[in-house]
């Protein structure tokens, strides 16, 4: 396929754009579509022996589905996919599968999933669709005259298998940033993709983004991508490396003026919005897109604040199951609860269950999402099913801790570095008995204007989630949950504590709350805290 100038692609990203916003504007359209997914996915599932086995065919309704699948976690799959990456063939999807996505392990160790070739098309295509919800919010598609710098992993593949085996590899495995980006067809890796030289390849995070500020400089960088928590070191390691003693560089928009857009992925924008608004640029527009190694789901298709649009039409069938009735021991029973997109409601709490092809049915993400609308349908990511704080019953999710740390700095001028909250039982006086709390772990940027205590930081926050929270003030009220404790830890702790850990850079995140006490230990392990 010859490769043309760029302005044929960026013509096609004009008409793109146009059709994008027709059907985006068809409100009503998304339980057609999701109708269409399940028929295009059932053919294929049905010729994979796992779920012929139990009873998938092609062409069969959603009921006869949800009847005959289970609910499936990664533990009820993990031997089917060790299976694929020995060479097995159709166990999951037809044919045979080479590349495995290593998932960044936030609440657990890694997972490995199947990418098959129909599952890098969904990821293609929807990601493109994505930035065209970008180009229709803001009516144009400059975006797409510049080149875009995608944060992620390096662009390696290790071989899976038994170390030391003389036999060649059957598969192999990476971060799926890092194949995606080994897969982009030749007119975007030619047009758009940076890093497009060595620099993508570097394997140490610290080496990486000194390569890429070296290797992109001169480019005309029109948008940027990746998590939040890593794009913020590399943004400040570019604008200090282009300013010079004549020419200080405020922001990047200064030295690449054609920078117009940030799309953020991975994790919410949490306590690194502010200062990715000041080191990018005065007009540098935010564009969120809810991703995982699994498949993509949602895009931003409007304002901030009005939830991200399911993208209903990109191969994927999605179901819902009510957090209330999540029980992680119980999966197998619960597949009749789960609804489908067209039965959602708002307000309500959902773990987020997709049926991919990378050969994933009925497969719980481990994601918590709370819809906003349902016509169209746009939801806010909350957390993880397992990364909520609800030792005591109090319910608190990600989303909750983090918001509400996030306003409480922003209203005094502190500047957080990093945070994680956990449980904490405290015997009670004389008694066997025990009380519950919150530990809060929380680092803040050196600098930070009127230092608080720990103390003060606590109360803060005791009010805050009060105010916010019904379930936590009724575990206040009721005296099953005490106030909770504040520890302010030196600067570089969660660093530390990230490299320790093997969790320095790319795709893998700062669990910031749990329903356990290993990532505080590991905290209090390594670090002299400040604690009033």
């Amino acid at each position: 396929m010859p490769v043309w100038p760029k302005s044929f692609y960026t013509f096609g990203v004009n008409l793109k754009t146009a059709s994008t916003e027709w059907k985006l504007r068809k409100k009503h359209a998304a339980p057609e579509a999701q109708d269409r997914a399940l028929a295009a996915l059932t053919p294929p599932l049905a010729r994979a022996s796992h779920w012929r086995g139990l009873g998938v065919e092609a062409g069969m309704s959603y009921q006869d589905f949800k009847t005959r699948v289970p609910l499936q976690a990664y533990a009820h799959l993990a031997p089917a996919i060790e299976s694929m990456t020995r060479g097995e063939k159709d166990v999951l999807w037809p044919g045979r599968c080479s590349l495995f996505a290593r998932s960044a392990g936030t609440s657990g160790p890694p997972k490995y999933l199947p990418v098959t070739d129909a599952l890098l098309a969904h990821f293609m295509q929807a990601g493109l669709d994505a930035l065209l919800y970008y180009t229709v919010r803001v009516r144009h598609a400059g975006a797409f005259r510049g080149r875009h710098l995608l944060l992620g992993s390096p662009k390696t593949l290790v071989p899976l298998g038994p170390p030391g085996s003389a036999e060649p590899a059957k598969s192999f495995a990476g971060d799926l940033s890092g194949i995606a980006a080994l897969s982009l067809p030749a007119w975007a890796e030619r047009h758009f993709h940076e890093p497009a030289g060595d620099a993508g390849r570097v394997a140490d995070w610290d080496e990486q983004i000194e390569a890429i500020t070296a290797e992109v400089g001169a480019r005309d960088i029109a948008l940027i991508a990746g998590p939040p928590n890593w794009t913020l070191p590399l943004t400040q390691l570019l604008q200090a490396r282009y300013s010079t003693h004549k020419s200080q560089i405020t922001h990047l928009q200064a030295h690449w003026p054609n920078l117009e857009c940030f799309v953020h992925t991975g994790m919410p924008m949490g306590p690194f919005a502010d200062e990715l608004r000041h080191v990018l640029g005065p007009t540098v527009a935010f564009h969120e897109i809810y991703a995982a190694s699994e498949c993509m789901l949602a895009a931003q298709d409007d304002k901030p604040g009005r939830g991200l649009r399911v993208m209903a039409d990109a191969g994927i069938f999605f179901e819902f199951l009510p957090l209330s009735d999540y029980q992680e021991n119980r999966l197998a029973e619960l597949g009749p609860k789960a609804v489908p997109l067209a039965a959602v409601e708002t307000g309500v709490d959902y773990a987020v269950i997709v049926t991919t092809p990378g050969g994933l049915a009925r497969y719980v993400l481990g994601d918590v999402v709370r819809f906003t609308s349902t016509k169209p349908p746009r939801l806010n990511y909350i957390g993880r099913t397992d990364l909520r704080l609800n030792s005591y019953g109090e319910n608190v999710s990600e989303k909750d801790v983090t918001e509400t740390l996030v306003a409480l700095c922003q209203q005094r001028g502190w500047r957080i570095a990093n945070f994680h909250v956990a449980p904490l039982d405290t015997p009670k006086p004389m008694s066997r008995d025990v009380t519950g709390r919150h530990e809060w772990w929380i680092e803040l940027k050196p600098g930070t204007a009127a230092t608080p205590t720990g103390g003060q930081l606590a109360m803060d926050l005791d009010v805050e989630l009060r105010r916010s929270s019904e379930t936590y003030n009724a575990r206040r009220k009721s005296g099953v949950l005490d106030a909770p404790v504040v520890r302010l830890v030196m600067p570089g702790i969660f660093e530390h504590w990230l490299r320790f850990a093997r969790k320095w850079g790319g795709q893998h995140k700062t669990p910031r709350c749990g329903q356990d006490r290993p990532s505080a230990e590991e905290l209090g392990a390594i670090t002299n805290f400040a604690c009033d």
